[in-house]
């Protein structure tokens, strides 16, 4: 029998997820001004990706109906901060695109978890990021004068400004979901699934 994890357990996955994407919130609203990447580039494309290796944790622990437990308090916490903290544009953006792609992400990972060990949290975190990104980027910033200012993208064809970012954005978040299977795989020994972890009754 799975054993159901009490608040003081989820305690720390839903306060890292919520300092994530009220970080992320902030931070999509400053561009990356280095190396000639400020239209191209946020500094919420760095840190938005960890909610996925947290998700991927939790799934891995605990499964997929705790993982989507995480995903809905996580959800709850992060949108009421964001109102706080952003824009509320960006807060409704940042909610759908974390409860879809989040959501999204639990089920491909919970699909491949019995696969190759690297199988299920990447393929999760892109495929959830790809729709992340989508919902994200449409949402908050399409038909913004500011953001649909038109630029060439990477000196080819031109796009709107909020369309470039979130190309861009994609890009590293899949750097990120490769560059976090280090963590995800050196956890791996510690993090273990709770039927395993735990002590079997004696019958």
């Amino acid at each position: 029998m799975m054993l159901i994890p009490d608040f003081r357990t989820l305690a720390l996955p839903v306060v890292a997820m919520t300092l994530v994407v009220v970080a992320s919130n902030i931070l999509v609203q400053h561009p990356f001004m280095y190396w000639g990447l400020g239209d191209y580039l946020t500094w919420g494309a760095f840190t938005y990706p960890v909610s996925f290796l947290v998700t991927d944790l939790t799934n891995r622990r605990y499964g997929v109906g705790v993982a989507r437990k995480l995903v809905i308090v996580g959800f709850v916490i992060a949108v009421a901060l964001s109102f706080a903290l952003a824009t509320p544009r960006i807060a409704i953006a940042s909610g759908t695109a974390f409860l879809v792609g989040q959501l999204l992400d639990v089920s491909v990972f919970n699909q491949l978890r019995r696969q190759t060990w690297w199988r299920a949290p990447l393929v999760g975190s892109v495929v959830g990021s790809a729709l992340d990104t989508l919902l994200f980027f449409s949402i908050a910033f399409a038909g913004d004068p500011e953001m649909s200012v038109m630029i060439p993208f990477l000196g080819q064809h031109p796009m709107a400004l909020w369309q470039s970012l979130a190309i861009s954005d994609f890009a590293v978040k899949l750097v990120i979901a490769l560059l976090a299977l280090l963590p995800y795989g050196a956890l791996m020994a510690v993090i273990l699934p709770v039927e395993k972890a735990e002590p079997q009754p004696a019958r």
